[in-house]
């Protein structure tokens, strides 16, 4: 039977330091890679050594790199990133180098705590959510901004919809000074509110061409948002044992979720 061994990479920006150890622990092969994923998909593909299992740490460039090896084929598991850190501040000498060692021991010894990565679908949706949801905490700062600025000179502007945003502060400030700063100000929100409702009309198409996301939709009150946004994060229900751990993720306590009360804060 082929002698099993065990791959630790520690991930940084531009580089990923390999390590290999056997089944007794001794260290067979080391490099220092760049960040590609391809690259290092290729150098562990052209190892003569039989792989059981890669470990690297769960950060930003790990669910790009992780993505990778499994399409190849490569048994790479993600690891929790406290549970890792956890394990490896025992080190003397804390290097990118005995990092991999570390994780390579770790695999090893199956001393670690996997996450779950994403999906590509899952990402692109996350990713299109946050965008969205940045846009809009950006647009309501200006907004309040424009507010507190026509405020300290004595005007307020009220209970207004977001289309008449615009026009009650210009109407506010017509005999004012104040045209130049609030111009900027409107200009940014009328560009802030144009590119959120973009990414909200982009949302509705995904959320009309997905079956699942459609599913959702039928529950009184789930619209498109909530809808993607509980499919972006639960992704796989088969990772999930119980509906308990589904309901974790949503911040819905055992109580809560008896009772179909959602925390909303």
């Amino acid at each position: 039977m082929s002698q099993r061994h065990y791959i630790g990479l520690d991930v940084s920006a531009r580089t990923v330091n390999l390590c290999i150890v056997d089944h007794d622990g001794q260290v067979v092969h080391e490099r220092k890679l760049s960040s590609d994923p391809e690259e290092i998909a290729q150098h562990i593909l052209s190892l003569r050594f039989p792989i059981v299992r890669v470990g690297l740490e769960a950060g930003m460039l790990s669910q790009h790199i992780y993505g990778r090896l499994a399409e190849a084929g490569i048994p790479v598991v993600c690891v929790e990133t406290r549970h890792m850190k956890a394990a490896l501040a025992a080190q003397l000498n804390k290097t990118d180098r005995h990092d991999a060692r570390g994780i390579a021991q770790m695999m090893r010894v199956g001393l670690f705590k996997p996450v779950h990565v994403k999906t590509p679908n899952s990402q692109r949706l996350r990713t299109i959510l946050t965008a969205r949801q940045l846009l809009r905490n950006k647009l309501q700062d200006v907004e309040n901004e424009i507010r507190g600025l026509i405020r300290n000179f004595g005007y307020h502007l009220g209970k207004v919809t977001p289309r008449d945003f615009e026009p009650r502060v210009r109407e506010l400030i017509a005999d004012t000074d104040l045209h130049a700063v609030a111009d900027a100000l409107l200009l940014a929100r009328r560009s802030l509110r144009e590119q959120f409702g973009r990414l909200d009309d982009m949302l509705v198409r995904l959320a009309k061409h997905d079956e699942v996301t459609r599913r959702f939709m039928t529950v009184p009150g789930v619209g498109p948002l909530v809808a993607l946004t509980f499919r972006a994060t639960v992704d796989v229900p088969s990772r999930f044992t119980r509906s308990r751990t589904v309901g974790a993720h949503f911040g819905l306590t055992p109580r809560k979720q008896q009772s179909g009360e959602v925390d909303r804060n």
